[in-house]
């Protein structure tokens, strides 16, 4: 018998119907005399994975016997949390009471017993072990107490302040934002205790909120040493060995569309006509010509795993050297890249590819805004007027993707996302809507089109790689959005399992219609996240067999692994070995890139509501109409229509009635006038309090 931890999980489950010794164990899975130290060994690791209980008396359980459920737990800044199991077998979230967290932090591994379950159905636990501490140290407010101190965590989740004593404060003043490392972790009665390691400096400085959320969330901001060397070495001389094997497409026209401030130029577009339909190529930047495999360069971009974008800056995966000027296609200079030429029919099909490397010029930088306008209004400049033609081919072009796309299955849900405008102070000048116009929309369907065509080839010369997935959504979650939905009149197929095509046609029936942002958000948060896997179930919500990233190689390292693989796959063949350890490679850089890009996304999301809160501290009693986009056990989120902000409306200050949360509805219904507040309702509000330490927007609905 292989000593494996899943061929002992394995065992346990077949042979045992009771917790056992060691010994008992060892006798009733046929573990031999040799083999025993190892066999105890792997049972260690597995009680402190959680996939075993050890009991009082030494004997060994599985937990699902024992209405024991191993996971994360996750804080609530009322003290409560949610334990998310570690497998979907063993259902959904469970609901922690403040009384029963036994001293767990936000993040910690637990073991939690199933006690109960509520009127919903849904279940209630209490921890009964911690497994691992996940948080090592925190970023947080210095509030003093006599001549010590506590640490108010920055990240509410993280629901217990720490203590620090005057030895181990740092001469860290009120309101100041400093790091805490943790001594000891909360008991009963005993709260954390911390020791200062760092001073950030004041919460009110604009600067020190923004890298305290770097800080809290461990971000890269500094390369190292031998990175940026590796990176100032880069050159666009192109030597005769640079360019061998390279076709030259500089004569051709191609350029480029992106954001107005946009400096990474990573992709560039061009197309010819055919006498069956389109050619379209698709340029993307070289980088792993610079970037070579297992260079300090590689290494670097690995642990970013990804560029963080926000207003005001951004954190680049890559040193500037190469994100902004050497890989970046610029217009008018010569750049290397891999391309993509893909034909289509008049119809919009798929009829074959082709990759190669290839020597680039772009022709012009156009932004999403000059393009739009082109489409619309016609050239301005002369120099836009030789590429019109071929805008409106593309155009064209784009149009029959699209519609091709949606009808075999892709889903194209509609929720805004906040555009913020930074003046040259720093502040926040503005936060608008962000627009998606049609030259988004042209170049989302060229990208689509060439990791699609990308995915494809690598699965056809069967080769291990990092694919991008989304896989079809939980049935209990589509139940739950099927209940909400039917008091808009609207149907899922009652038969089979969900398709996107079914989700699609919803969301078509609602465009246009007053609940057409409440779907969309809801449905939204009904599917699964995408991620990276080594493994290829395709993509739900696009409605793709096989799909991967690969046009965004500064900026994303799952991209810049396709391009080595790629660029690898037209020069060689890998042996089946080859491919079994790259496969092994692969499944790591998955999981790790997957992880980098929930935290690059919850950066993100943090500075915009840092944002949020700068840019209305100084509306504190102003009156505003917005709607309701969430309903929580605390409250309700409340989007504002003129700034495009939202606030949380906190059940404490409903004071007209005494209110009922009933989850499954998505609303909160006073019990003596039976007055509703659900998701979709227009409410108006007064900005209550704003505190930009907390990111938080108070608001309180005008009676």
């Amino acid at each position: 018998m292989t000593l494996s931890k899943d061929s002992i999980l394995k065992k346990i489950k077949k042979k045992t119907s009771r917790p056992m010794k060691v010994s008992e164990l060892a006798r009733s899975l046929g573990i031999s005399e040799i083999q025993r130290r190892e066999f105890r060994n792997q049972l260690k690791i597995m009680v402190g994975e959680g996939t075993l209980i050890r009991l009082r008396g030494g004997r060994y359980g599985l937990p699902d016997e024992m209405n024991l459920v191993t996971g994360v737990f996750c804080g609530h800044p009322n003290g409560y949390g949610f334990l998310t199991p570690d497998t979907s077998e063993e259902g959904g979230d469970i609901y922690i009471a403040p009384k029963r967290t036994s001293g767990a932090m936000h993040k910690d591994r637990v073991i939690a017993r199933i006690e109960s379950h509520n009127s919903s159905g849904r279940p209630e636990g209490r921890i009964i072990r911690i497994l691992e501490r996940s948080t090592t140290s925190l970023v947080g407010m210095f509030e003093p107490l006599d001549q010590n101190g506590w640490i108010i965590p920055m990240d509410n989740k993280y629901f217990y302040d720490i203590f620090v004593s005057s030895k181990h404060k740092l001469g860290a003043k009120a309101g100041q934002i400093v790091v805490v490392d943790i001594i000891s972790y909360p008991e009963k009665h005993h709260p954390p205790i911390g020791k200062v390691t760092e001073i950030l400096g004041y919460s009110n400085d604009p600067k020190v909120e923004l890298n305290s959320i770097f800080r809290k969330l461990e971000t890269r901001i500094e390369f190292p040493l031998s990175a940026l060397e590796q990176a100032k070495k880069a050159t666009t001389n192109f030597s005769d060995k640079d360019l061998k094997n390279r076709r030259d497409l500089t004569g051709w026209t191609i350029f480029t569309i992106d954001g107005e401030t946009a400096k990474d130029f990573d992709d560039a577009i061009s197309l010819d006509l055919t006498d069956i339909g389109f050619k379209l190529g698709v340029h993307i930047a070289d980088v792993t010509h610079y970037v070579k495999k297992n260079s300090a360069l590689d290494k670097e971009a690995l642990e970013r795993g990804t560029s963080i974008y926000f207003s005001g800056g951004v954190i680049p995966m890559l040193p500037f050297e190469l994100s902004n000027d050497i890989c970046s296609l610029k217009p008018n200079e010569k750049r290397l890249a891999v391309t993509v030429l893909i034909d289509f029919d008049l119809k919009g099909k798929f009829l074959n590819f082709d990759f190669f490397t290839s020597i680039i010029q772009s022709r012009i930088r156009f932004t999403y805004n000059e393009v739009d306008q082109l489409l619309k209004n016609g050239p301005t400049e002369k120099k836009h007027t030789a590429v019109l033609d071929i805008l409106n081919n593309m155009y064209r072009l784009s149009k029959i993707l699209r519609k091709e796309r949606f009808k075999s299955g892709s889903v194209d849900f509609h929720v805004p996302e906040p555009e913020i405008h930074m003046n040259s102070k720093g502040t926040v000048e503005k936060i608008n809507k962000a627009q998606h116009n049609e030259a988004h929309k042209l170049i989302e369907e060229f990208m689509l089109s060439a990791n699609q065509a990308v995915a494809r080839h690598l699965y056809k010369q069967k080769l291990p790689s990092i694919h991008r997935i989304h896989e079809s959504p939980d049935e209990k979650k589509i139940t739950a959005f099927q209940e909400f939905v039917d008091g808009f009149g609207l149907r899922l197929p009652s038969t089979g399992e969900v398709r996107s095509t079914d989700l699609q046609n919803i969301l078509k029936k609602v465009h246009g219609r007053p609940e057409e942002r409440v779907v969309n958000t809801l449905l939204l948060r009904t599917m699964k996240k995408a991620q990276y896997s080594q493994k290829d179930p395709g993509h739900f919500c696009l409605g793709f067999k096989h799909y991967t990233h690969f046009t965004s190689p500064i900026r994303r390292y799952p991209d810049l692994i396709t391009h080595w693989l790629l660029k690898a796959s037209l020069n060689k063949k890998f042996s089946t070995h080859e491919k079994k350890n790259l496969a092994k490679e692969m499944m790591k850089i998955a999981e790790h890139s997957t992880f980098r890009e929930g935290k690059a996304t919850e950066a993100e999301r943090e500075i915009t509501d840092l944002r949020r809160a700068q840019y209305m501290s100084d509306k504190t009693g102003k009156n505003f109409t917005g709607i309701i986009v969430s309903v929580t056990p605390f409250g309700f989120f409340v989007e504002l229509a003129e700034v495009f902000v939202e606030g949380l409306v906190h059940v404490s200050s409903l004071t007209d009635d005494y209110y009922i949360y009933i989850e499954q509805d998505h609303k909160w219904r006073g019990q003596r006038g039976n007055k509703v507040y659900k998701i979709g309702d227009i409410v108006k509000v007064t900005v209550k309090e704003v505190s930009i330490p907390l990111r938080r927007i108070d608001l309180a609905v005008q009676q």
